[in-house]
């Protein structure tokens, strides 16, 4: 009848080749969306409004911010985080969740800023974006 541990391991090793070619199948013909959107955190402050947008692995220099009276649009583009290196090129997805591509952010705020005046800065994967209320005179 045979040793049931070594079925049992054929059985095992069969499992994983299965689970291994749909994971494949699975990843390789997903779209992603055209585009995703980060996270924020926004903040009414005593002299205007700070937002937080959550960009880690986003290279400063391919960040926009465009800022009109009541509106904040940010845009930009993160690389896929891949293992980079001879001995560790990835040979199966085991889970994807961090978000890639072209991104896109619309925030409306409840009040006119002073888009002149708007002040960004970039430290340890969060943009900061500062944006000081219209004088009313």
């Amino acid at each position: 009848m045979g040793d049931p541990k070594i079925r049992l391991d054929k059985l095992h090793g069969r499992l994983g080749d299965l689970v291994y070619q749909l994971t494949k199948v699975q990843f390789s013909h997903s779209s992603a969306p055209q585009t995703w959107s980060p996270p924020i955190n926004a903040y009414r402050c005593p002299h205007g409004f700070a937002i937080c947008v959550e960009l880690a692995g986003v290279p400063k220099e391919s960040i926009h911010v465009e800022v009109h009276q009541r509106t904040v649009r940010l845009e930009g583009r993160r690389e896929v985080p891949e293992p980079k290196g001879k001995d560790e090129e990835p040979i199966q997805i085991i889970a994807m969740e961090i978000d890639a591509g072209r991104f896109t952010r619309e925030i409306v705020l409840p009040a006119d800023v002073e888009s002149d005046l708007v002040r960004a800065e970039y430290k340890e994967g969060y943009l900061w974006v500062y944006l000081p209320f219209r004088s009313q005179g």
